[in-house]
């Protein structure tokens, strides 16, 4: 039974799954063609300006329209109901006084029979129809119905008149509603109601109308229905032409309005597109651009503070740019002139240091340490040199296809000395097959020099890893060491100038704290990166990583920025394990808290580089300048817990 819940529900897992793509790229294909409209609407103000004041001016305009037009048309309707009821009840007054006069002869009272009768009623009804319709001049129709519910067979609609009766050609039963007849005989007042007039002339449309009607008695006593019709086609004319006029009045005021909003916003989107095109070009360093001002309103302000903050921005950057060449300067200066005065006083310390053995013991040591502080200072000149050199971007690279292995043999050659006295071993991984760039040979082994130095100083007499790898089209060298590692921050300052770990440790292999920032300037020089990674006791790792051609940007680098042994690695690679196995047991604090170090036996084991490995958290990504780079100039990269910063100096 698991096994089986299980497995329903990973096929419902993979049936959501399946589905996720699909949806994603429906709504990848409906978005692609709006994509423009979108990109648009967000970066034109004017457009998005203009666009509301259209809708919001539109809202008003048909609000207004449908509230004017109300109006109107009520106005109308009760002006025509006054003056159809006025005209109704005199036309109904008239034909209840004809019904109501005395016979004229005698000959009709002695009339025999009631056919006869039936048919003076018939005759009486017509004439009635007829002069109050010709006294209407067309501005209504009269119509005459039969008092009752229904039509007989022989089409009589009630007792004392033999069919309806209309005038001007209206259909009488289908110009006037059921539910009206059914009022009006039903009471003694007047009834109305809209309808609208049939005609049973072809090709004459149906007109709306308002329709009055009331129960009369014609003159044998007999009740009947005395409708009047009165067109509403005239109204109907009126208000039509009403519309026409507002929506074209208001279409006219939605344009205007829209216009007026374009021009007023194009006034101060204007200047603020000028701003922002020479903000652009000052970023650029055309610190020469200034905004044009005309007039003395709010953007004429914004112009003059937007030059003059321009101005003293490129007066302040002016000075910081002849202090820095002046510093520079100086430093080139100060280290030529110095070298004159080096030789004479290296001349007569070699004199002094050689004729020591003639010395007693505290002449001899101050003799010795005489020429070791002067070896140093020979090594101080010489990276101040150096570094001006990067600084005034006189600095060359001689690139030509090189084998890392042989330089970093060199450079463990001239790094064991240190290494057996500090008591550490230096492990080389990854040289089993070629690991070629075009590089400066110099360069890349001044770097490597100072990494392995500094692992080896600061590795408290453990093992320091050299890692080579080579994927794609970049190769790169990690130097490892177990010793005191970073501290948090720690990782983005040690390229810094003169930046020390600790300030109260020696240097006890003489070192200028110039040599990690040099290697930054050489990575750069190349187009590499230099970056850096470490933990409070768990030690650090140095990567520099350098493109297999010249002049070819970087995608990544061989070799992962933290180290697969680091305490963060071995809880994940735990973490895991756990969810996998789900009965191992949780890793103690002890064990978290061991010495980090793995086996010498591990650590000889090469572990295959990782060809898609990006640069991670670490210290300073360093990038080619000027160019397409895989990390910009100035990025850096920080170690879990720590702060951004950007610098460059020495370890």
């Amino acid at each position: 039974m698991p096994s089986r819940t299980a497995s329903r529900g990973g096929r419902r897992f993979l049936i959501g799954a399946s589905g996720r793509p699909l949806l994603r790229l429906f709504v990848r294909w409906v978005r692609r063609p709006l994509l423009p409209a979108i990109r648009l609407w967000r970066r034109n103000l004017q457009l998005r300006v203009v666009a509301g004041t259209l809708l919001m001016s539109l809202g008003v305009v048909l609000m207004l329209g449908f509230v004017v037009i109300g109006q109107v048309s009520n106005g109308l309707l009760v002006a025509k109901e006054e003056a159809a009821q006025s005209q109704a009840s005199g036309g109904f007054a008239v034909a209840q006084e004809k019904a109501n006069a005395p016979a004229v002869t005698g000959a009709q009272d002695n009339a025999a029979g009631d056919n006869r009768a039936g048919r003076n009623a018939s005759a009486w009804m017509s004439d009635l129809v007829e002069q109050l319709a010709s006294s209407g001049q067309k501005a209504y129709s009269v119509v005459a119905l039969g008092a009752g519910e229904a039509e007989d067979a022989a089409g009589d609609l009630g007792s004392g008149v033999r069919g309806p009766r209309a005038s001007g050609g209206v259909d009488p039963t289908a110009s006037v509603p059921a539910a009206l007849r059914t009022a009006v005989d039903s009471g003694a007042g007047p009834y109305q109601t809209f309808s609208s007039i049939e005609y049973t002339t072809s090709g004459k449309a149906p007109e709306p109308a308002l329709v009055i009607g009331k129960r009369l008695t014609d003159i044998n006593g007999d009740p009947y229905h005395l409708y009047y019709l009165f067109p509403l086609t005239q109204e109907e004319e009126s208000l039509n032409l009403i519309k026409a006029t507002i929506a074209t009045a208001g279409l006219f005021v939605v344009a205007l309005l829209c216009a007026i909003a374009w021009l007023l916003v194009r006034q101060v989107v204007t200047p603020v597109r000028m701003a922002a095109g020479i903000a652009e070009r000052l970023s650029a360093g055309r610190l020469q651009e200034r905004m044009k001002v005309t007039g003395e309103d709010d953007i004429a302000r914004l112009g003059e503070a937007f030059n003059k903050m321009a101005q003293n921005l490129q007066l302040k950057i002016q000075q910081l740019e002849d202090l820095s060449r002046m510093q520079r300067r100086f430093v080139s200066d100060v280290s030529h002139e110095l070298r004159t005065p080096l030789t004479t006083v290296r001349m007569a310390a070699d004199v002094i240091h050689d004729a020591r053995v003639d010395f007693d013991p505290v002449t001899a040591r101050s003799a010795e340490l005489l020429a070791s502080q002067l070896d140093r200072f020979e090594t101080l000149l010489a990276d101040l040199l150096e570094i001006s050199r990067f600084d005034a971007g006189a600095a060359a690279l001689e690139a030509e296809p090189i084998d890392l292995r042989d330089v970093v043999r060199r450079v463990i050659d001239g790094a064991e000395p240190l290494a057996e006295r500090k008591g550490s071993r230096i492990r080389v991984l990854g040289d089993s097959q070629p690991v070629v760039a075009e590089a400066d040979a110099r360069r890349v082994e001044r770097v490597l020099r100072n990494l392995v130095v500094n692992a080896v100083e600061h590795g408290e007499g453990k093992d320091v890893v050299v890692r080579l790898a080579s994927a794609g089209g970049a190769v790169a060298v990690a130097v490892r060491d177990y010793g005191v590692g970073l501290k948090p921050g720690e990782a983005t300052r040690v390229f810094n100038r003169f930046w020390r770990a600790d300030p109260a440790r020696a240097r006890t292999t003489g070192g200028t704290g110039l040599g990690l920032s040099i290697a930054v300037e050489d990575a750069r020089l190349h187009g590499g990166w230099l970056q850096a990674w470490g933990e409070p006791g768990g030690g650090s790792q140095f990567r520099l990583t350098l493109p297999r051609t010249a002049d070819e940007p970087l995608r990544g680098s061989p070799i992962p920025l933290e180290p697969e042994d680091s305490r963060a690695a071995r809880a994940r690679a735990a973490a895991k394990l756990e969810e996998r196995s789900g009965d191992l047991p949780p890793q103690g604090a002890a064990e978290r808290d061991r010495d980090p170090i793995p086996p010498r036996s591990l650590v000889a084991t090469a572990v295959p580089a990782d060809p898609t490995a990006l640069p991670g958290n670490g210290a300073r990504v360093v990038a080619r300048p000027g160019g397409d780079q895989a990390a910009p100039q100035g990025q850096t990269a920080r170690p879990t817990g720590t702060d951004r910063e950007d610098g460059e100096g020495g370890r």
